[in-house]
């Protein structure tokens, strides 16, 4: 937080958790306002998570269809876990594209962080990027359903303009993948191919 933003600052007065769960703990925050007021805050305390975008020879990217009981359906979207407690997240995208789609990548980068649900969750993404892929054996956890997917970034772009993916970290992932491919963003030690 710069200096300039400090007018803006919301203080802690109490903290009590109302939920912990295996995956997510929520807590409700009585706080004191920049005015001096004082507010409820309710939110997600979250472990972290990481994406991976899989870019295979030819160009095309390893996805994953699931079902998503919140929405009561199922989403394309990238390869996803949530980080194990003190694992680095280099090493959690790597258990996850191996678990999840069998396939281990010879280069990574990390390209950034998304904050997918800022007024009501600290959940922190990082975005990872994998190329260089070989096939293996998947090893979904017990109890996870997925299949996966090839898709070309032409055809990803489609459904995601028709409205047909709206997962979050998904839509950030592509437009990291469109902007770093035009040469607009860059990722650190990932040269575009």
């Amino acid at each position: 937080m710069s200096d300039d933003d400090q007018h803006l600052r919301e203080q802690t007065v109490s903290r009590e958790t109302v939920f912990r769960g295996r995956l997510l703990e929520v807590r409700r925050d009585r706080i004191r306002l920049p005015d001096g007021g004082e507010a409820t805050r309710e939110f997600i305390v979250h472990p972290g998570a990481v994406m991976i975008v899989p870019l295979l020879h030819d160009g095309r990217l390893v996805m994953e269809r699931q079902w998503r009981y919140p929405l009561e359906r199922v989403m394309l979207e990238f390869p996803a876990g949530k980080l194990e407690a003190g694992e680095p997240t280099l090493a959690c995208a790597q258990r996850e594209l191996l678990e999840e789609t069998g396939y281990a990548a010879a280069e990574w980068a990390l390209a950034g962080v998304l904050h997918n649900a800022i007024a009501y969750s600290n959940e922190r993404i990082e975005i990872w990027f994998a190329r260089g892929l070989s096939a293996g054996e998947r090893r979904l956890d017990e109890g996870e359903f997925l299949d996966l997917e090839l898709v070309e970034e032409a055809e990803l772009d489609r459904l995601c303009a028709a409205g047909a993916v709206t997962d979050a970290k998904t839509l950030i992932g592509l437009q990291w993948l469109q902007n770093w491919r035009a040469g607009r963003w860059t990722i650190p030690g990932f040269a575009p191919r």
